[in-house]
């Protein structure tokens, strides 16, 4: 991605239930990278928000969203840049990470159906995003063996699926016998990497 000369509005989500993992570490770095840049950054840490990340029944529209997911819905539609930084856990998502999607990506917000028409209409358009996912597997095994579903999910069946592109995904690992210096590199990275949005 080429580095614009124009400030943007970025938008750092932390998907991983603590605030002190190696996840959260990324997603700080990555905020002050996109800071230096001199764009406008505002960090949601799912970890802090209130709600039942279960979706009881099939229709979203008859569980109200809380007032963080409406918050949250705000500051999705404020952003002109998303940085969704998780660990794959289970070769996916955390279950967090999961339930705030199911709860606030809903239809009539993020896309819709036209009547008569199987198609969805995406309504996230003119947002791009980074993928930034740490995970104790090698990387190349998850991409090859795995076929990276995480990957899949949040990219293809999420976000572009709402229009959201391009996305670009960075994967970190493993993270598990990782030392500190290979650690600190993979920061170093990634606040290059917001600070050339």
């Amino acid at each position: 991605m080429q580095a614009s000369t124009r400030p943007k509005n970025i938008l750092v989500m932390l998907g991983h239930p603590s605030n002190t993992s190696y996840s959260a570490a990324l997603a700080e770095a990555y905020a002050q990278g996109a800071k230096t840049a001199g764009h406008t950054v505002h960090v949601l840490r799912l970890a802090d928000l209130i709600f039942d990340p279960i979706l009881h029944g099939s229709n979203p529209h008859h569980q109200p969203l809380e007032p963080d997911l409406l918050a949250a819905q705000e500051s999705i539609a404020w952003a002109q840049h998303m940085a969704w930084v998780f660990p794959v856990w289970w070769g996916t998502t955390p279950a967090l990470l999961k339930g705030f999607l199911d709860r606030t990506m809903t239809a009539g917000w993020a896309y819709r159906f036209n009547k008569g028409s199987s198609l969805p209409v995406p309504l996230l358009s003119g947002r791009s995003a980074h993928l930034l996912v740490p995970m104790d597997t090698p990387p190349w095994y998850y991409r090859w063996v795995y076929r990276m579903p995480a990957i899949h999910q949040m990219r293809r069946t999420t976000l572009e699926f709402c229009r959201v592109r391009p996305t670009e995904t960075r994967m970190f690992g493993p993270v598990i016998s990782s030392t500190a210096a290979e650690r600190g590199v993979w920061l170093q990275q990634v606040h290059t990497l917001a600070s050339s949005i």
